[in-house]
């Protein structure tokens, strides 16, 4: 039986239904830029496998790095053991984080280390004598993940999670930020988030937000200048400020991370994806001193030790990126990308099915009028030789740091193709 009717059988893949299943192809391989296909096609890959892959597939430093360690030793637990790797990790995500980000608790993925960071809110107030502070605030479109917790920081109307509502634990939701990186500040905002605070900020544990851009939840740009005054609002009301940086650190906004866009920095910062260049899961919660040491007080330990944390592989592979990114001059490099996307996707904006293209750093998206069927559109994107997964209204690009200009170009140029084969079927 061919592969992928024992795909279809046995396996349920993300978001996918197993009796209408979208399409799916068997990668023999998969090379830089390029995956390759059991069937021989070679696609440009313009997701960066959910924007992990960051330096491009099978990269020799990475992958060196991993056969180093894996004739040492491939895990130990980490409850009384601990290992140069994830030492060595640590010392390079203080390093690179904002100075007050001191202590780095590891775990699997991104949205256990959001289960992670709200566990740390909540245990910290709890020390302080605050023990009514178990709730959070976040904006509407906002995701942070498929785990329980993480859900209840979602979108509960507009996100994916909304079957789920009576079983999440209910939390604060505000409106978005206003769009526009260079939008004026809007004051009345701020003053619904405040006016929220003032009434509920005694159970209120922390803020949670994607800085500067709210990913799945629409691909949303907004000015940083928001995240200063959200600083402001969070030490003035006694409530920590949680940056999920998942999707933007390590460069994808075009700084390495998006907290630099603003002149702050939060108390717990959540990281993943690209953390490992996309090798091997791997997630980091980082926070400060206050928090570390609070939740520590009086022999205080904090309530959370997944099995695989600190995986000695995945620190490896970690290193491994970090060192790579350390390498580039990120601003020089994503600006080029940002520069390459905004001229390969501009000539969307003449197609009468797109309301408009907005790109930040290596992020470019194609903003629909209406939705599009994945099940209808993925296998016309692998016709024209690429690898684009869209979303909703949303055909985006998130390509790996180490792509050329002429393979963005071929993206764009797909894109424009698809978008006009698909609404003139």
């Amino acid at each position: 039986m061919a592969l992928t009717e024992l795909d279809k059988q046995l396996l349920w893949h993300p978001y996918t239904s197993m009796s209408h299943p979208t399409p799916h192809y068997v990668v023999e391989g998969a090379n830089g830029c390029h995956i390759q296909l059991a069937d021989g096609r070679q696609l440009i890959d313009g997701m960066s496998s959910w924007w992990s892959v960051i330096h491009g597939y099978n990269h020799p430093d990475i992958n060196q790095a991993i056969h180093n360690q894996v004739d040492q030793f491939a895990h130990v637990m980490f409850g009384g053991l601990t290992h140069q790797p994830a030492i060595e990790l640590a010392q390079k995500l203080v390093a690179m984080t904002p100075d007050s980000l001191t202590r780095v608790f590891f775990s699997d993925s991104g949205s256990v280390s959001v289960e992670v960071a709200l566990k740390m809110a909540i245990q910290y107030w709890h020390t302080q004598g605050k023990t009514s502070k178990q709730h959070f605030a976040t904006p509407r479109s906002g995701y942070h993940g498929d785990t329980f917790a993480a859900m209840s920081v979602c979108d509960p109307v507009n996100g994916m999670h909304s079957m789920f509502n009576q079983a999440l634990t209910p939390q604060y939701f505000v409106a978005p930020p206003p769009t526009g990186l260079d939008a004026p500040v809007d004051q009345d905002y701020l003053d619904s988030i405040r006016a929220l605070f003032e009434e509920q900020h005694e159970q209120l544990a922390g803020f949670i937000i994607e800085p500067v851009v709210q990913n799945a939840g629409g691909m949303r740009f907004y000015n940083p200048a928001y995240l200063d005054a959200l600083r402001a609002l969070c030490d003035e009301f006694d409530i920590l400020l949680i940056f999920d940086e998942i999707a933007t650190g390590f460069g994808r906004t075009g700084k390495l991370f998006a907290t630099e866009h603003s002149q702050i920095e939060p108390d717990i910062m959540c990281l993943g994806k690209a953390l490992t260049g996309g090798y091997i899961t791997l997630a980091a919660t980082i926070t400060s001193d206050k928090v570390a040491l609070g939740i520590s007080s009086d022999g205080g330990v904090f309530m959370h030790g997944p099995t695989f944390m600190g995986n000695a592989l995945a620190c490896s592979a970690a290193n491994a990126s970090l060192s790579l990114v350390q390498s580039y001059d990120i601003e020089h490099k994503v600006g080029q990308i940002h520069t390459w996307l905004e001229q390969a996707l501009t000539p969307c904006e003449a197609l009468a099915q797109v309301s408009s293209v907005r790109c930040l750093g290596a992020i470019g998206v194609v903003e629909l009028h209406e939705s599009v069927s994945l099940h209808d559109i993925q296998p016309l994107f692998v016709e024209q030789g690429v690898w684009v997964r869209p979303f909703g209204k949303l055909i985006y690009l998130m390509p790996p740091y180490i792509i050329s200009e002429a393979q963005i170009h071929t993206l764009g140029k797909a894109i424009y193709r698809v978008i006009e084969q698909h609404f003139n079927a």
